[in-house]
């Protein structure tokens, strides 16, 4: 009977300490303000783009006409995750032209990085 008790107390603590492991956020990129994006326009130079948005995630060695902005933030232990990305496209050193979310996704981008920000998401 001892060893079943020391058992289910073993059992009981492992249950208890693997509730208490700590996850650390896990943030990539750079936070895409959805003002900033709105600012920019075709006919801007890389270096206007580059002042609103920052330096690109990844600028593609085979093809320096595209720059990418890609942002990922995990928070902790939920199983939320906050991610959006901005493709801006150049010709003769101007922006040709931009994908980005819709108006609709990137409020409900923002609505919920405001969740992730303030710790409420579960």
């Amino acid at each position: 009977m001892k060893n079943c008790q020391r058992l289910f107390l073993g059992l009981g603590l492992a249950l208890l300490a693997s509730g208490c492991v700590y996850r650390i956020n896990i943030q990539q990129g750079n936070f895409l303000d959805q003002a900033a994006v709105e600012q920019v326009k075709t006919g801007m130079t890389r270096s206007q783009v580059r002042y609103l948005l920052g330096t690109p995630m990844v600028a593609d060695s085979f093809n320096k006409e595209r720059w990418d902005y890609i942002y990922y933030l995990k928070k902790g232990r939920t199983r939320h995750i906050d991610s959006r990305r901005v493709t801006v496209y150049f010709e003769d050193e101007k922006v040709a032209k931009l994908d980005k979310p819709s108006a609709a996704v990137a409020a409900e981008q923002d609505k919920s990085a405001a969740k992730v920000k303030n710790g409420r998401t579960y």
